[in-house]
């Protein structure tokens, strides 16, 4: 409409008789033309702008149309999610993308510098093969950020010598990068704080929704980039403070599960009371 009206109000001032009416109508044409291109501005800034093929060029057009057509709607399906300030991601996609969330974090201005991680480790193991997801955290901690690491794990397995001799490994690593660590026992954890997510900052949070397995053949994970206040919530809540507080608890496993492992005399009972108590 703006373009119509652009050619024909030029039209209409040379073909009026009317000096003033020309001069009305040459500034009407003015505002157009800088609405024309504060239009075609804005435009460019909301939408992804890509080359389309040629379909005449290909050995066969239509079948190459058709398979055009089907990968640009999966791409506009992707990029309609992440309009709406959500992301589903795949198999493995899931730890490329929890490593881009983290980078983003150190290399923008975000504020803050922290991350809340919330684990449901049934394989502690698994944890600690992740080098590059490991290698971004201290990278993280080492330019000023904070990251608290929640490890969530079943009463039945913090009660077995592997387990928990893995566990206490995996535990000692993630303090030498620097990492804030707790446990909590998921069976006395309710069905909302029993989730494996990742809160950065006050920006995004990346849910786990069908558990890796260690090549992240499988798994599905999410991103939200609204509401993550709710999700940082839930956090403090499962971390808790003072004697309650998961930290805490992961003080009083250690100081009575660690001279079991060292002395090579475990005993279930004695670990099953510690494990009561938390």
């Amino acid at each position: 409409m703006i373009g119509i009206a652009g050619i024909a109000l030029p039209v209409v001032a040379w073909a009026s008789h009317q000096s003033g009416m020309k001069d009305f109508l040459l500034g009407v044409e003015t505002v157009l033309l800088v609405l024309l291109v504060a239009n075609h501005a804005w435009l460019r800034s909301i939408y992804i702008q890509l080359r389309r093929a040629n379909d005449k060029n290909m050995a066969d057009a239509r079948y190459f149309a058709r398979v055009r057509t089907q990968l640009e709607g999966e791409l506009i399906a992707d990029f309609g999610e992440i309009a709406d300030g959500h992301l589903q991601v795949y198999a493995s996609e899931v730890p490329r993308l929890s490593v881009l969330l983290f980078k983003v974090l150190i290399e923008s201005d975000t504020q803050p510098k922290r991350v809340l991680a919330a684990d449901l480790t049934t394989s502690p193991d698994l944890l600690t093969q992740r080098r590059e997801y490991l290698a971004v955290n201290r990278r993280l901690i080492e330019g000023g950020g904070t990251i608290q690491r929640l490890f969530i794990c079943w009463q039945h397995d913090l009660i077995k010598p592997e387990f928990a001799r893995a566990l206490l490994e995996l535990v000692d690593h993630h303090r030498s990068l620097g990492v804030q660590c707790a446990i909590a026992v998921r069976d006395r954890l309710r069905a909302d704080q029993a989730v494996d997510f990742v809160v950065i900052a006050n920006a995004a949070v990346l849910v786990e929704e069908e558990q890796g397995d260690n090549d992240y053949r499988r798994g599905r994970s999410s991103v939200y980039f609204k509401q993550v206040e709710r999700w940082a919530g839930r956090f403090e809540g499962t971390w808790g403070h003072g004697s309650d507080s998961a930290p805490f608890a992961l003080a009083a496993y250690e100081s009575a599960i660690r001279p079991l492992l060292v002395a090579g005399a475990w005993d279930e009972q004695a670990a099953a009371r510690v494990v009561g108590g938390l």
